[in-house]
């Protein structure tokens, strides 16, 4: 019996698409200089016994599995493989729970995370993991991914959330891990290791995760800087007096100068470095006037507090229009994620101005300066061979910049394709040796999204 009919004797006509030019619409997310391949089918299941089906035939078949979400992602984590199966889990997308005495809720991973901060919101709770996707992306991929956002200075990453899961493993068992109580230690964390994976050791299916009290409306400070040197120290010192924002965000000129272009905010072109800074404190406007102090101590050249969550919104603006303004610059861009110590967020920016110069290209660094997180933007004539070659090797020279200063090559977008070999260089022979050897107990035949992370 051939794959689709195999496919077909446990799931709905409707769970099935055949059509090539359908299938191919799901071939990759939205990392540049990713290969994908041509899926054989794509499979939307709605119930963990459909999931378990899909693993059970590839199993049988040995055929590969690509488990993908929203295909948000920026790393070719999603991509097709030649001959796959397409594991879309957009469809399995119900809130089951939201317990407000446990404050957890219990998920499938098709939810949008954006959905899901608006339903615990009703309820007095706040999730707070916000990628810039969060509109549009789910809760799975985000799992996979590790994902973070602009909150992760105060309140961490994904990771810090999910507290069990229910994952479909490659033979089609059903493993349930970690808990519902705010703690426990029992055994090995399972849980912690299915996320970050990429679906590479199993299918997420269900998940536990950890919610928060609502805080207060936050407000927001804006810094201008006439060096981005003088905004880093500016960072490094609102965190060494021990204060908790949560947000903390820099643009580098080009960035600045890109939202102006498009649309006309009137920020200044003598800034080289825009600080943004937010509190959700009970008395933020005190929060803010200590930091706007120190923001003026560093060297800013202008300090906005706002005083209402309208004036927030409207400072918090430029930073949400970077990277489309960035993607005016030129036909294609190509966003990287090193995450370096925040004493070394100076030498990192810098470095890839360099870098810029050297490879004659147009690179805006955004950064969730709080965490060290920066996200250099390359932008490039995708049309020009020439080029794009340099867009790719300076992409490779300013994560061999963060490494050299004790960083990371990912601190939220994941490894997927595109940083592959980073990852070996980052993990050293005998990290990715062990790295593999998991891989291997999890998913012995290696159909589990095949080619990603090593």
């Amino acid at each position: 019996m051939d794959l689709i009919a195999r496919l077909r004797a446990g799931l709905p006509g409707e769970a099935i698409l055949t059509d090539p030019d359908v299938t191919g619409s799901y071939a990759n997310d939205m990392a540049s200089f990713c290969e994908a391949g041509t899926p054989a089918v794509v499979v939307l299941p709605r119930t963990v016994e459909q999931v378990q089906h899909v693993m059970r035939t590839a199993t049988e078949l040995r055929v590969p599995v690509v488990p993908q979400g929203a295909r948000t992602g920026l790393s070719g984590a999603a991509n097709a493989s030649d001959g796959c199966i397409v594991l879309s889990l957009v469809k399995m997308d119900r809130i089951i729970e939201i317990n407000p005495v446990d404050r957890i809720a219990v998920v499938e991973p098709g939810v949008v995370n954006a959905v899901l901060s608006r339903a615990v919101n009703e309820h007095g709770l706040y999730y707070p993991p916000d990628p810039s996707s969060w509109e549009q992306c789910s809760i799975g991929g985000n799992i996979g991914t590790a994902s973070g956002g602009l909150c992760c200075v105060k309140y961490g990453v994904t990771a810090e959330y999910v507290l069990g899961l229910d994952v479909v493993l490659a033979d089609g068992r059903l493993l349930s891990c970690g808990r519902r109580t705010a703690k426990g230690v029992a055994g090995y964390d399972l849980t912690r290791l299915f996320v970050g994976s990429e679906g590479s050791l199993g299918i997420v299916v269900r998940a536990v995760l950890a919610l928060r009290p609502e805080p207060p409306q936050q407000l927001v400070l804006a810094a201008e800087f006439p060096s981005t040197a003088a905004a880093c120290e500016a960072v490094c010192e609102i965190m060494a007096r021990g204060h908790a924002p949560s947000l903390l965000e820099l643009m580098d000129r080009t960035s600045v100068r890109a939202v102006n272009a498009m649309a006309q905010m009137g920020l200044p072109d003598t800034t080289e470095a825009l600080l943004l800074a937010a509190f959700d404190t009970p008395d933020p406007a005190a929060d803010l006037a200590a930091v706007g102090a120190l923001c003026t101590a560093a060297g800013a050249t202008q300090v906005v507090p706002a005083e209402t969550a309208a004036e927030s919104d409207l400072l918090l603006q430029a930073r949400r229009l970077t990277l489309t303004a960035l993607e005016r610059v030129k036909s294609a861009t190509m966003i990287d994620d090193v995450c370096v110590p925040r004493s070394r967020l100076a030498e990192m920016l810098d470095g890839t101005a360099a870098i810029a110069d050297k490879y004659d290209l147009t690179i805006g660094v955004v950064a969730h300066a709080g965490d060290g997180n920066t996200h250099p933007t390359v932008c490039f004539d995708a049309a020009d061979p020439d080029e794009s070659h340099r867009a790719r090797e300076s992409f490779d020279a300013i994560m061999a910049l963060g490494l050299r200063l004790g960083g990371t090559i990912t601190g939220e977008h994941g490894v997927g394709v595109l940083k592959k070999e980073w990852l070996a260089r980052e993990l050293g022979p005998v990290g990715l040796e062990l790295q593999r050897g998991i891989k291997d107990v999890f998913d012995p035949l290696g159909i589990l999204n095949p080619g990603k992370l090593f």
